[in-house]
């Protein structure tokens, strides 16, 4: 139970991050009340001015309520425009709150924390489900608000005409809230959750056959993965299509309620009106109130139903990142605590000792008593078969995942650092590095904001890429979708250059030549270890295979976990 209560009331957190505040979001409120008290006034007041003229009173008898129309009318639009302007402003803005809290938290515990998270999945809670946060403001609350202003200040009314009008009307409100809230809520409760667990198992589904395209060809299983989609596609168009039926069908109740609300009026006001006792033309004015006030109070059922898929919605936002930090995984640092100096001048000695790491959620360490040190200037080689616990303790080394034992940067304690403030001094390459679909000049300045056009051809050219940016036009040459215009040896090279324009004291080189061809391999290793040498950087190579002992200081062994002495 307690478990249940906590994850509600995180799933509460996020729906009150998606509420907008401030005086924006008041003008919205305030001009979506007033505009639904115009619609009901205007038709009010219209079928009060229709009944009165037919009994030929004269002009002036009829002015001030022509005017009142045509100021309801006016009144309507402008605020209903209002209403529309103030509160999708307010909202958006907060959406871009929720986003940036979002991608915080996810920043706390990526990417050791997101392992059984899929792309797609992870892409649709990112961004659709995250998008349907922005319907809470805009198709619940404020609907709500100004549904319930206007059915209370209409019972009011009609009760000045008519106590018995007042109660019909009232009884009529109830019937309506209870079939078109509880009963459709009740309908339409589980296909919101089933639906937007299904839209993100479709995005991962398709995302990861675009990927990995070729293969199904090649195996000839490209139709059947095909088909796997599309049922379960078709089950989220289902779902989707029996909602919409369920809307419709609020939507014909709510009418049909207020038709029979207006039938009441007409009944109970009737015998008044013939004996005299009750004005025509009033009577009128309370019977046209509900013609216009269901219209309104229509809304609330939709509502509801639209606060479900809002809270699904918002329970698989929270979903991305546990509640509490797993264990393994590198505590968020206290958002008052800034990271000590970003910008490292000077050589950085690193030092392992007794080091053991284990991922979230296993008891078994991947990396068991490791103990080395890094000496400024040293181009170290760390070898192993796969699975040997190499790129654990590389995670470690930049703080992906949390570690047992003592991790030290020039004597100081990892632990006690910021975690950016130990990434400022040990840069990775991954043996699969991330280039944006951005140009070349955007992809390097993600390391250095600052640098001139002068500083990124001469890295570039440091890197071996001068020639081939020339040859593509020049900084402004795209890459293509993560470095699709790229061969694997040009991104790490591009990788390698944002590394040195960033200026890491420590270089860690994942694998860097895992998908390339031995030959080719072997030149851009060559590279890489030379041109981090020229610039005085210490390098880490973490390799399964051979590196050429000409290119390194000295070499470990890694198996099992741990280092061969």
């Amino acid at each position: 139970m307690s478990r249940v209560t906590s994850r509600e009331a995180r799933v509460g957190s996020v729906l009150r991050l998606a509420m907008p505040r401030g005086p924006v979001w008041g003008r919205a409120v305030a001009a979506g009340a007033l505009s639904a008290l115009c619609a009901v006034a205007l038709l009010a007041a219209s079928g009060y001015l229709i009944t009165r003229a037919a009994e030929h009173p004269p002009i002036l008898y009829l002015t001030l309520v022509m005017v009142g129309v045509r100021a309801f009318a006016l009144g309507r639009a402008a605020l209903r425009y209002v209403d529309r302007l103030a509160g999708h402003d307010a909202s958006f803005r907060q959406l871009a709150v929720v986003r940036t809290e979002t991608y915080r938290r996810l920043a706390s515990v990526a990417p050791a924390g997101l392992g059984s998270s899929g792309r797609g999945d992870l892409l649709t809670r990112l961004v659709t489900d995250t998008d349907r946060l922005q319907d809470l403001p805009i198709r619940v609350v404020g609907p709500l608000v100004s549904a319930g202003v206007a059915a209370v200040l209409s019972v009011v009314a009609v009760g000045l005409v008519s106590v018995p009008a007042a109660l019909v009307l009232v009884v009529a409100l109830v019937v309506a809230a209870a079939l078109g809230s509880v009963v459709t809520a009740s309908i339409a409760r589980r296909s919101d959750a089933e639906t937007a667990a299904d839209r993100g198992r479709v995005a991962d589904l398709v995302l990861d056959t675009v990927r990995t395209l070729d293969v199904f060809a090649a195996y000839g299983t490209l139709d059947e993965r095909l088909a796997h989609i599309d049922a379960l596609d078709a089950r989220v168009t289902r779902a989707v299509r029996r909602r919409a039926s369920v809307e419709a069908l609020v939507g014909a109740l709510v009418g049909l309620i207020g038709g029979g609300a207006v039938v009441g009026i007409l009944a109970v006001g009737a015998p008044a009106v013939v004996s005299g006792a009750l004005d025509g033309p009033l009577w009128a004015l309370a019977v046209f109130v509900p013609l216009a006030l269901f219209e309104v109070v229509g809304t609330v059922p939709l509502a509801v139903l639209t606060l479900r898929r809002v809270r699904a919605a918002a329970d698989r936002v929270e979903r991305v990142v546990p509640g509490t930090t797993p264990v393994g995984i590198v505590p968020e640092p206290d958002a008052e605590a800034a990271p000590q100096d970003l910008l490292v001048d000077g050589p950085v000695t690193l030092a392992v000792r007794d080091l053991t790491v284990r991922w979230p959620g296993s008891e078994t360490a991947a990396v068991d008593g490791v103990s080395f040190a890094l000496a400024p200037g040293e181009v170290v080689v760390l070898e192993g078969p796969s699975g040997a616990g190499k790129s654990t303790l590389v995670d470690a080394l930049v703080r992906f995942v949390d570690h047992d034992g003592s991790y030290t940067l020039d004597g100081v304690e990892a632990h006690t650092m910021h975690p950016d403030a130990v990434r400022a001094r040990v840069g990775l390459i991954e043996q699969d590095p991330f280039v944006f679909d951005q140009s070349v000049r955007q992809n390097l300045l993600f390391a250095k904001e600052s640098a001139t056009d002068q500083e990124l051809l001469a890295v570039l050219a440091r890197v071996g890429l001068g020639d081939w940016v020339e040859r593509r036009g020049g900084l402004d040459a795209g890459v293509g979708e993560r470095g699709g215009l790229l061969s694997g040896g040009q991104a790490h090279r591009l990788a390698l250059a944002r590394a040195l324009l960033h200026a890491f004291p420590v270089l860690v080189l994942d694998e860097p030549t895992a998908d390339i061809d031995p030959d080719l391999g072997d030149a851009l290793l060559r590279d890489l270890v030379a041109t981090a040498q020229a610039v005085g950087r210490t390098v880490l190579v973490v390799s399964h295979v051979p590196v050429p002992a000409e290119l390194v200081t000295r070499t470990m062994r890694m198996r099992d976990g741990r280092i061969a002495a």
